[in-house]
């Protein structure tokens, strides 16, 4: 799904001899860096692919000699700038294995750069599974946790808290192994760590049995589910539904545990030809008739979501779900018993602006507290609410009215941005939001006291 980045240019040979041992790294000059949706790219000076933490070693000891910033990238989804840089890039990609299995803790320890699509599959090998994902699987386990990654199910927090250790490689060159039995502070920090305490070289996750998973969805209103919001929370485990906005009309989603055989109610003609290929041409056709926007929303609702779906399969593809149209989202969490309020606020706010058009869906999922210092969650039960603009064929929509107001309201509700998501929050508004901050900021500082792990998107947070 995520093209790699564009290579050209010149190869650097850097070697170093000490003693008996003789390490060499490639670092690759004039590499272009993009992320998955193509929103956001930087030129970094030198590009690494290191296969060992020894090369990793020596390309921080090299930064330090050359006085340069170090950015470590996996599989390069965040839809923000937060992996951008023009110093030293590493990419995690060749360094992608499991190191161990616990099978009676149900435990597995991997390589930062091991994409979860690639763990998934090999989980299923030992019977285990992971008990919850994002939409998203071709993302490097240590960038899952760099920016706090979620999904949904109110008995289930974001995705790091199912990590129960991690080692981490500091600017000095120091490794430390973190878990709630040594150096807790750091694990609280690292378990989101926006790629600035150092490099996190090995993950252990909390794994359960294999389980499938059957997935309903049926139509529903915005009054009706927000009215009901508590019984649906009850009634399925992964409980999320999308709205549409310029309209009452909702989809929702249970994702619950079941003993059926895999089976689906999709087709090629209505998930493909209609969903995607049709929505493209006619979201590309409003960009020059915007009043087709909310014609588009109703349209397709009735097309896909009026009749019931179900699918049941094994967790992991129940869970992902193809990222199909380039796009820019917003993603903010609020304390849970805001959603109501919050959501009709932004109705309202639509319905007053006719002018600003919003693309479908706006998909409500939720999420349990934590003690993570920057996670969206801590120390709160929280609603994620998502927007969306999609790029069709590539070019932009204006979206900076949707996204102010939206804004707006999430910063009334008290809501803390997903930190992979583009957000306009600077220092000043996370020391308000969140509790944690300037315990974060002191253990980054001492971690990385002369900044090598911050970039243009880490400055904006951090100062």
């Amino acid at each position: 799904m995520h093209s790699p980045p564009v290579w050209q240019g010149e190869s650097q040979l850097l070697s170093k001899g000490n003693g008996t041992e003789h390490l060499q790294v490639h670092g690759h000059g004039g590499v272009q860096f993009q992320n998955w949706a193509k929103t956001y790219g930087s030129s970094p000076e030198l590009y690494f692919q290191p296969t060992s933490v020894e090369e990793i070693k020596e390309i921080l000891e090299l930064a330090r000699q050359r006085n340069k910033r170090v950015k470590v990238v996996g599989g390069g989804h965040s839809p923000s700038d937060i992996a951008c840089t023009d110093g030293f890039m590493i990419q995690m990609g060749k360094m992608n294995k499991i190191l161990k299995v616990d099978k009676e803790k149900r435990q597995v320890t991997v390589e930062a750069g091991m994409l979860l699509s690639d763990l998934n599959v090999k989980l299923t090998k030992y019977g285990l599974a992971l008990a919850n994902l994002g939409a998203v699987s071709e993302v490097a386990a240590a960038g899952v946790i760099g920016t706090g990654t979620h999904n949904t199910g109110i008995k289930h927090g974001i995705l790091p808290t199912q990590v129960v250790a991690l080692t981490l490689l500091t600017a000095a060159g120091e490794g430390l192994e973190c878990s709630e039995g040594s150096h807790a502070d750091i694990f609280q920090a690292a378990r989101v760590h926006l790629g600035c305490l150092g490099v996190v070289l090995t993950i252990t996750f909390q794994c359960v049995p294999e389980f499938y998973l059957q997935e309903t969805t049926f139509p529903s209103t915005l009054k009706e589910v927000l009215d009901n919001l508590d019984s649906h929370l009850q009634r399925s485990e992964y409980f999320r539904f999308l709205w549409f906005p310029h309209s009452e009309n909702v989809s929702i989603i249970y994702q619950d545990h079941t003993s059926k055989p895999p089976s689906s109610t999709g087709s090629w003609f209505w998930d493909y030809a209609i969903g995607y290929y049709l929505l493209e041409f006619l979201l590309w056709v409003s960009t020059f008739l915007p009043f087709l926007v909310p014609w588009i929303n109703r349209g397709f609702f009735w097309l896909l979501f009026t009749s019931k779906g179900e699918k049941v399969d094994l967790s992991y593809k129940v869970f992902n779900y193809e990222c199909r149209f380039k796009q820019h989202v917003q993603d903010w969490a609020i304390p849970m018993e805001k959603t109501k309020d919050a959501l009709l606020e932004l109705k309202a706010a639509l319905e007053s602006s006719p002018k600003v058009v919003a693309h479908y869906p706006v998909e409500v999922r939720f999420a349990r507290a934590d003690s993570i210092l920057l996670s969206p969650c801590f120390q709160r039960d929280s609603c994620y609410m998502n927007i969306i603009m999609y790029r069709p064929y590539g070019k932009d929509v204006p979206r900076l009215d949707y996204w102010l107001a939206y804004e707006g309201i999430m910063k009334k509700f008290g809501g803390r941005p997903h930190w992979a998501k583009a957000h306009a929050c600077t220092r000043t508004d996370f020391e308000k939001i969140y509790p944690g901050f300037p315990k974060f900021c002191s253990i980054r500082e001492k971690l990385d006291p002369t900044g090598m792990f911050l970039n243009t998107y880490l400055e904006k947070v951090l100062y």
